[in-house]
């Protein structure tokens, strides 16, 4: 966990005046080199862990891939610093014979910050990307309890957040039988909201699970236009912020079929798009 988490010496100083040094613990934060075919795609900034799941995730997101067929190889080939240490910020990704590679016009000319998705897309159109499953076409439902309930569920498994309180979250929810309880499938935590989402989103590639049918996506802060691109990418039918949606996240959830929930924080919550899916229940 020491690359997940850093200590860190910090003064803190109360209104009071009263000032004391101590050890606090900070969210990790390094950057990952993404190349395919030994071609440099892009770099992100994101909390080290679950790397592979970030890089299919993104993958999936940009829509070079669309199954974990399309996956040949992913391998650490950052090599070792002058310290004898592996280099694990550069990941190479070998895709399935078959598989297009990524046109040049898709590549990220400026790293992508932690705070931001699409940053450094080549072209205006290549962010609105077009997803190979239709979403609106899945039927799914949630009952309104259920959907409410979620929220406190991915933040019981926020363990890096209860720690530092500097990540976000995203969690994926497979629908149960007979109107049951969601099923919590997967967790993953980032300084980077949408890093969080392809986290999970790539998980549930290598997992076979795309597309996913069914689930709701859960995230621990707004709904961003690229967040609900990603929902639409990956299948998943609803999309679920415990803050605001952007004017564009609505609208963007509306045009592909995703159902976009705003402010949901336990007791009540604003359904953008696609209203019908909440259920009462």
């Amino acid at each position: 966990m020491g690359r997940v988490t850093q200590r860190w010496r910090v003064r803190q100083v109360r209104a009071s005046g009263a000032v004391r040094d101590r050890a606090d613990l900070l969210a990790g934060e390094e950057p990952l080199e993404i190349r395919v075919a030994g071609a440099p795609f892009t770099v992100t900034m994101r909390t080290p862990g679950h790397d592979v799941d970030l890089v299919a995730g993104f993958l999936v997101s940009e829509g070079v891939v669309h199954a974990r067929d399309d996956i040949a190889r992913v391998e650490y080939r950052g090599g070792v610093d002058a310290d004898g240490r592996r280099d694990l910020n550069v990941v190479d990704v070998a895709l399935a014979a078959g598989v297009a590679p990524p046109d040049t016009s898709m590549q990220r000319h400026v790293y992508t910050s932690s705070s931001c998705g699409v940053c450094g897309t080549a072209s205006i159109d290549a962010v609105r990307k077009v997803s190979r499953y239709d979403v609106a076409t899945d039927h799914a439902t949630i009952g309104v309890g259920h959907l409410l309930g979620l929220p406190d569920r991915l933040r019981a498994r926020q363990d890096v957040f209860s720690r530092t309180g500097g990540t976000h979250a995203a969690a994926l929810f497979a629908p149960a039988a007979g109107g049951a309880e969601p099923e919590l499938v997967c967790v993953r935590e980032d300084v980077g909201r949408h890093n969080a989402v392809d986290k999970v989103v790539g998980w549930a590639l290598l997992e076979g699970l795309l597309p996913a049918r069914g689930c709701a996506l859960q995230v621990s802060g707004r709904a961003s236009f690229e967040l609900v691109q990603k929902a639409a990418m990956a299948g998943i039918p609803v999309l679920s912020a415990v803050s605001a949606p952007s004017a564009l996240a609505a609208q963007l959830g509306a045009e592909l079929g995703v159902t976009v929930v705003g402010f949901n924080r336990g007791e009540d919550l604003n359904v953008y798009s696609h209203p019908d899916r909440v259920v009462p229940g």
